[in-house]
């Protein structure tokens, strides 16, 4: 009990200095864990694997990170928060129209994929709806955090609806279903330095559901 417990109280007080060495050692170990999470999966990984990645034995990856959900965790708030964000900031842009700022969010969610790539990928690739369904205090951000973005979506489809920008004979949930699953399913494809950008995928994806769904493309 007490080599976890000084572990605990060593990793605390280093995290409460924040010195620039212990600070991008664990920066590092976020990335490795992220490679290793969306190679392998967040179950097959271990700490020790992800340790040897990083040239570190076992014991010393526990005075960065106490656990293997640690790590993950502190992946998905890298990549989903700044997103949300971003998001929020796009949605409340008075300066544009909610069909403008339906393009920008779908062009924003590529751009995140891309600027913190593979971290986003990680919680598509573990499944949202397991994550969404823990108890822990982390999950529940999570969950809160992914059903903002969703709620945007919506509220913008709704919006543009309204304004008679898109087809009211299309369910809504239906409609932002499309932008979800086109966006989400990036994840087995795409790669940043690909062939395609984030910026080039973000604006096929926004022209493919817009000119799908703009009033008189019925058919």
């Amino acid at each position: 009990m007490t080599g976890p417990s000084n572990i605990s109280k060593r990793r605390a007080t280093a995290l409460k200095e924040g010195s620039s060495d212990y600070l991008a050692k664990r920066a590092e170990l976020v990335e490795i864990a992220a490679q290793q999470f969306k190679q392998s999966g967040y179950r097959a990984t271990t700490l020790a694997e992800i340790g040897r990645k990083a040239g570190l034995d076992r014991a010393t990856v526990y005075y960065y990170f106490g656990s293997k959900e640690e790590l993950f965790r502190e992946i998905l708030r890298t990549g989903v928060d700044a997103n949300i964000r971003e998001c929020v900031r796009i949605s409340r842009d008075e300066g544009l129209s909610a069909l403008e700022k339906l393009e920008a969010v779908v062009r924003q969610l590529m751009k995140a994929y891309d600027e913190h790539y593979p971290h986003m990928y990680v919680y598509i690739q573990e499944e949202m709806e397991r994550i969404a369904s823990e108890k822990s205090v982390w999950a529940k951000e999570i969950a809160s955090q992914t059903r903002k973005f969703e709620r945007i979506v919506l509220d913008l489809v709704s919006q543009a609806v309204r304004d008679g920008e898109l087809r009211s004979d299309i369910p809504v949930s239906v409609a932002a279903n499309a932008i979800f699953g086109m966006v989400n399913w990036t994840h087995r494809w795409y790669q940043p330095g690909g062939y395609h950008s984030a910026d080039v995928v973000g604006g096929a994806f926004a022209s493919i559901f817009l000119d799908g769904m703009r009033v008189g493309k019925k058919r």
